[in-house]
């Protein structure tokens, strides 16, 4: 049985540009996840939001979008948006480690408060008919967190309950916790979805390997550092295709184009490609030299050199290998 590969939010990283280019140039991923609307106390729904999951943004692709809230009225109001676009489900993150959010009992620190999750919920299945699905770490300061949110979810019919294996304190550091994720899938009625340092193929067969019950996964910052991997995955390789970096560049290239005609002037969009170049660089010959190469780019025209440039030396590299 083949397995489902979806792509995990990453807010500022994974909008329709990335997705609807990454999708054109790569491949591999059965659904994406839409980076999640927060609404903080509005009933307004902010047009970066909106123009993220218009259905003429994502016209090639499966896109599931996803709400960050505490509230119950903020759910069944971004339920009936999202319904009101033609999607059939929303997944709910409770998932997010950083401090603003989690400081607001949101994401990943909403996960010890199980009467609030099940006043959310309660009210998002008896106000809507939209099919609702779940983003989770196993907690905020501890992995039993999850373990006492279990009983409230298992009385909703939930579409799935992905779980990244950290706690939300780590943030991105440290280990996964398979052990703890291990108990989750003996401890909910649900389906799980695994999430949490997929980076690799090798990675990936090994997760595989270790819970064979799991049929689907997702990967977030793996993706972004290594946009060949899903597809790599799926045919069961880890042999680059030869043009390799000519494909990057060209994805390299759109999204570029695409955010320098979004973002006004040159300094968002120096900032906006120096975040995705944190992950870009990993998979390249020298990361460090990389990175510094981006940072050290001070205007549009540099920028674009210091690209060509660490382009030219990897396939010099990958010829020669």
């Amino acid at each position: 049985m083949a397995s489902t590969l979806l792509s995990s939010p990453l807010q500022g990283f994974t909008d329709f540009r990335f997705r609807n280019a990454f999708n054109h140039y790569f491949g591999g991923i059965d659904t994406f996840y839409a980076p999640y609307i927060r609404l903080n106390g509005k009933l307004k729904i902010k047009q970066s939001y909106q123009n993220d999951l218009l259905p003429e943004n994502n016209t090639t692709l499966e896109v599931i979008p996803q709400v960050i809230t505490n509230d119950p009225d903020e759910f069944v109001y971004v339920a009936k948006y999202v319904q009101s676009l033609g999607y059939k489900e929303l997944n709910w993150n409770l998932g997010c480690p950083y401090p603003m959010v989690t400081k607001s009992g949101m994401g990943s620190g909403l996960i010890c408060n199980p009467n609030r999750i099940n006043e959310v919920l309660d009210k998002a299945h008896s106000e809507t008919d939209i099919l609702v699905s779940m983003k989770m770490r196993m907690g905020y300061e501890n992995a039993q967190e999850i373990l006492s949110a279990f009983p409230v979810l298992d009385q909703y019919p939930l579409k799935n309950v992905a779980i990244h294996a950290r706690i939300g304190k780590q943030l991105y550091k440290g280990d996964v916790d398979l052990e703890s994720f291990e108990k989750c899938i003996s401890s909910t009625k649900h389906k799980l979805y695994y999430n949490g340092d997929i980076t690799s193929v090798s990675a990936f067969k090994a997760i595989e390997e270790r819970f064979p019950k799991i049929d689907h996964f997702m990967i977030g910052r793996g993706l972004i550092a290594d946009p060949f991997l899903p597809s790599m995955i799926k045919n069961n390789t880890t042999v680059y295709p030869e043009n390799r970096w000519t494909i990057f560049s060209e994805f390299h290239d759109t999204i570029y184009q695409q955010y320098d005609a979004y973002l006004s002037g040159p300094t968002p969009i120096k900032m906006k490609m120096l975040g995705f170049w944190e992950y870009f660089a990993q998979t390249t010959s020298n990361p460090q030299k990389t990175y510094k190469a981006i940072k050290k780019a001070s205007n549009p025209v540099k920028y674009k050199q210091a690209v060509k440039q660490i382009i030219n030396a990897e396939m010099k590299l990958q010829s020669s290998s």
